[in-house]
């Protein structure tokens, strides 16, 4: 691959991170590799004519050209991710079920002996939580492959999830002890709503974080003027 198939791949990628559609970005670079080849026959590089940021440079040229770009599509990804984390949590649920009473089978414990609570915790509701959190990753994947820097918001959502499980337990608990574990209808809805709220916002942040300009204050810079006039 020679430096001008280099720089285009490098921009390509940062094109489709940006969000521009597939048709603008085949606009982008079919222009882009006019210049870059008037520029190689008199001798000039693609980072000589470009500059050191490639990433950055792709990123003003789209805005430059007004270029249309795929919205976050916070809907899409909530939903979806909301989908695989039920159904990776009813998978760990049922995984749960069937494996505890094999484990009591295998480990006759005396009755004289106490399992701490924090080591319960982790077992019973970690892997419950880490089947919903890959639940969601696996949706968005496979569902939303489409969508730009996906990979970046599944990934995410494997850290931000179980953090959101981990804050959201004590409060949920402490509530539900406040009000007696009761199960009226309002006091469950509480419930749910504080689980629903934590996890929702765990897939927001990470739809955020996977989107968020990397280019710093560099992408407010002026753009760079591709052609020079004589």
């Amino acid at each position: 691959m020679n430096a001008i198939d280099e720089a285009l791949s490098t921009m390509e990628r940062e094109w489709r991170a940006y969000g521009v559609r597939r048709q603008d970005r085949a606009a982008l670079a079919a222009d882009l590799t006019v210049e870059l080849r008037s520029a190689a026959a008199d001798g000039v590089t693609p980072d000589q004519l470009l500059g050191a940021d490639l990433r950055g440079f792709a990123r003003r040229l789209a805005d430059e050209a007004g270029v249309s770009r795929v919205p976050p599509e916070y809907g899409r990804v909530v939903r979806t991710a909301l989908a695989g984390t039920v159904l990776g949590a009813c998978v760990g649920l049922v995984g749960y079920l069937l494996v505890y009473p094999l484990m009591v089978a295998a480990f006759d414990l005396p009755r004289s002996f106490r399992v701490p609570i924090l080591l319960a915790v982790l077992v019973y509701y970690g892997i419950v939580a880490a089947l919903a959190a890959g639940g969601a990753s696996v949706a968005v994947r496979i569902r939303l492959g489409d969508l730009p820097r996906i990979r970046r918001t599944a990934n995410a959502m494997l850290v931000l999830l179980p953090l959101a499980g981990a804050a959201v337990t004590p409060l949920t608990m402490g509530f539900a002890r406040a009000v007696g574990y009761s199960i009226h209808p309002l006091a469950v809805a509480v419930e749910v709503g504080l689980v629903a709220a934590a996890v929702v916002g765990a897939i927001l942040l990470a739809r955020w974080w996977s989107l968020r300009d990397s280019g710093g204050i560099g992408f407010r810079r002026q753009p760079r003027r591709l052609v020079t006039d004589a």
